[in-house]
């Protein structure tokens, strides 16, 4: 299986996914940190994915979503963003929106 579908099946077969650098318990950047924490605090359950694993999937999925930097959050097969327009929108309370319009339990309060 290619890069390309590899991602694409992670993509499609989950209904979150974070493409980041290191895992959801052990992030290794800052930015994927601060997306991991904010997943965390609205509890949504979701699969990360360590892009410093696979130089195939460090590359393709800036291809893939024609974005250049990591992490990338997808959320029923949709591109949402990458840790800016996350953290922006969870300030704004639209990512609790989001995921509770796509079926997406969030946690009560967040």
């Amino acid at each position: 299986m290619s890069a390309h579908e590899t991602i694409d099946s992670e993509v499609k077969t989950n209904d979150v996914v974070l493409f980041m650098k290191g895992t959801p318990d052990f992030p290794m950047c800052g930015f994927s940190g601060q997306v991991v924490q904010i997943l965390n605090y609205l509890g949504v359950d979701y699969k990360g994915i360590n892009v410093l694993d696979d130089e195939g999937i460090r590359s393709g999925i800036k291809e893939y979503s024609s974005w250049p930097t990591i992490p990338q959050l997808y959320v029923k097969g949709e591109f949402v963003g990458g840790c800016d327009i996350a953290r922006e929108m969870f300030q704004a309370g639209e990512l609790q929106q989001f995921f509770t319009d796509k079926g997406i339990a969030v946690k009560q309060g967040a």
